[in-house]
């Protein structure tokens, strides 16, 4: 099978109002609402084209406008990054010329540098991931991309480098940025990706710092390098005879559980799946948060941890802020 990859060149600043407005299905004072957005957030050279710069309603609108490309032929799509799926059969030409007059009509065209086939052997990148099918066995696998391998070292680094914080100062910079990278890599193979040299070369800078002994700096790596399990190819099916609407919320709050795991599952398995400030269970795809009982965040024992909707979390702390004296 062959993959033709390609992206979208500056596709929020050259999306067509028209096109947006066209497929938009909303009441008429909503669209009215979405056109003055637009207009106040273009760029004078293009009155007619674009979205706000950094706008969270941007990728939405650029979703509304781009339905309807994946009817062209079997793909997948995240914003404007997309990979069309191509039997041997299947013209690439052809395909990518229906794809290119498709955002014609929305004042938007293909990046030509980015776009390229590839067969599913020697693998394509998405959303910084690399998905290869092994040539031996036709097991499917699925690795950090290599580009951002790099950048999630050169983010280590930059922070690692930075001589106006301290060793303490720089792992807890360092934790979120590993803990994130990890997290969104978790259920990928992770041989010849993982962050050891790095992690190695950071405890050689923290150990340097004369306040801290060997100790000390094993302390500091364990907090700036977080461990996450990993989980290749991890996917909970759901059942066939299951719908989120037909009132099955034990099934789904169970099912969308096993989306966690670590503290986060052993929290939501402890809680019989239920947040822990509502009660409801957990059945849409709001996420999970965890929250800190006693709101410091360095505390992880699971007796100070309760499992709560995102809603819920955010709750809990206006409230608290709103008790808060001044």
């Amino acid at each position: 099978m062959f993959c033709l990859s390609t992206d979208i060149e500056k596709c929020f600043d050259r999306i067509s109002h028209k096109a947006i407005l066209n497929n938009l299905i909303a009441p008429q004072c909503v669209k009215q609402g979405i056109q003055r957005c637009l207009i106040a957030g273009v760029n004078p050279e293009f009155p007619e084209q674009g979205t706000p710069q950094g706008g969270v309603v941007s990728p939405l609108l650029a979703n509304i406008a781009l339905d309807g490309i994946e009817s062209i032929h079997p793909s997948v799509r995240y914003a404007d990054d997309m990979v069309f799926f191509l039997k041997p059969n299947d013209n690439a030409e052809l395909i990518l010329g229906k794809v290119e007059d498709f955002l014609a009509e929305r004042g938007m065209r293909v990046s030509q540098e980015k776009t390229k086939v590839t067969t599913t052997q020697n693998g394509f990148d998405f959303l910084g991931w690399t998905f290869i099918v092994q040539r031996n066995n036709g097991k499917f696998r699925c690795y950090p991309s290599k580009d951002n391998y790099k950048a999630v070292k050169k983010k280590i680094k930059e922070v690692v480098n930075n001589s106006n914080y301290g060793a303490k100062e720089k792992a807890k910079r360092l934790a979120p940025i590993v803990r994130g990278w990890k997290n969104y890599h978790k259920h990928c193979k992770m041989d010849g990706y993982n962050l050891f040299q790095t992690e190695r070369r950071t405890w050689k800078v923290f150990n340097k710092e004369t306040k801290l002994n060997r100790y000390q700096t094993d302390k500091l790596i364990k907090q700036a390098f977080p461990d996450v399990s990993y989980s290749e190819n991890k996917f909970v099916m759901v059942a066939g005879d299951k719908s989120p609407y037909n009132g099955d919320t034990v099934y789904w709050s169970k099912r969308n559980s096993k989306m966690y795991d670590g503290t986060t599952a052993k929290i939501l398995d402890k809680q019989h799946h239920s947040c822990g400030h509502c009660g409801l269970k957990f059945i849409n795809e709001e996420r999970v948060h965890l929250h800190h009982i006693d709101r410091n965040h360095q505390n992880w024992k699971h007796s100070n941890l309760i499992a709560v909707h995102e809603s819920c979390h955010d709750y809990i702390h206006m409230n608290k802020r709103e008790s808060s004296p001044n």
